[in-house]
């Protein structure tokens, strides 16, 4: 997650939080796409901006996301237009 000065969070989020996960930003800077799914982790109450962090992202089945999952697919992590940190998908379940 970035740190607050790099324009992230003012404070950290607790496991189900539910940000906005963009897989595609075009040169202009339009978002084409968002989609949902919650992060879970156990072993920490917080993740605090600056922490790097692996966690479980669990995304709705859509059809349109299969495109995006694949080992080193790497993704934007928004509260509305505002990109708080980047995600990479290390493995599949």
């Amino acid at each position: 997650m970035k740190k607050t000065d790099e324009g992230g969070r003012k404070f950290g989020f607790a496991s189900g939080y539910r940000p906005n996960h963009v897989f595609e930003i075009p040169e202009n800077g339009d978002t084409l796409t968002t989609y949902a799914g919650d992060i879970q982790f156990d072993d920490q109450l917080l993740v605090e901006p600056g922490e790097t962090k692996v966690v479980t992202v669990r995304f709705l089945n859509m059809s349109t996301i299969a495109q995006y999952m694949k080992i080193g697919q790497k993704w934007y992590i928004n509260e509305a237009n505002r990109t708080l940190g980047f995600g990479e998908i290390l493995s599949l379940i």
